[in-house]
C-alpha cells in the first residue's frame, strides 16, 4: 500500500494532581478551548474537551505520527504553563502523573463526545474515582486501587 491511512479515535480522561477540584467555571472554557488548540498543533484533530473541576475529557482522532504517551506529555506540559500564567490561584497548577486512554469506535463516536458534553450535569451525582473506574471496567482494563489514585 503506497499511503499510510489511519483513523484512531480516542477518548483521554486525566486529572489534577491529587484531584484537587482547581479547575473553575471561568477558567474551564479557555482551558479546554487551550487544550484542543494543542491537540490540533499535533495533528491530533479534537472533537470536544470537557471536564469537571478536577479532570478534563478530551476526544480527538490521534496523528498517524505521535504515540499517546508523547502527546499527553506535550498536552500536559503545554497546559500546564499555560494556566499557571493565568493568576497567582493557578501559581501551584499541576495536573496527576497518569492518564485513562480508550479507544472509540467510529459507531460510537457521537454518544461519547455527548457524554464529555453532559460533565457538569454527570458530575452531579458521579464522583470522577466512580467514573474513572467505570471507564476502566468498561473497557476491560485491569487495575488496582493503590496504584491508580497515587
Amino acid at each position: 500500500m503506497a499511503q499510510s491511512l489511519a483513523q484512531i479515535h480516542v477518548h483521554l480522561v486525566f486529572s489534577t494532581k491529587d484531584r484537587a477540584a482547581v479547575v473553575t467555571a471561568e477558567i474551564a472554557p479557555r482551558l479546554h478551548a487551550y487544550l484542543a488548540g494543542i491537540l490540533t498543533r499535533l495533528d491530533c484533530p479534537c472533537a470536544i474537551v470537557g471536564g469537571a473541576a478536577d479532570h478534563v475529557h478530551l476526544l480527538f482522532s490521534l496523528g498517524r505520527e505521535i504515540s499517546i504517551a508523547s502527546m499527553v506529555v506535550k498536552l500536559k506540559t503545554a497546559s500546564s504553563k499555560w494556566i499557571k500564567m493565568q493568576g497567582a490561584s493557578f501559581s501551584k497548577f499541576a495536573w496527576q502523573a497518569g492518564y485513562g486512554a480508550f479507544s472509540v469506535s467510529a459507531s460510537q463516536f457521537d454518544r461519547v463526545a455527548d457524554y464529555i458534553a453532559q460533565q457538569e450535569e454527570h458530575h452531579r451525582v458521579t464522583s470522577f474515582v466512580d467514573e474513572f473506574r467505570t471507564l476502566l471496567r468498561r473497557h476491560k482494563i485491569a487495575f488496582d486501587e493503590k496504584f491508580v489514585w497515587g
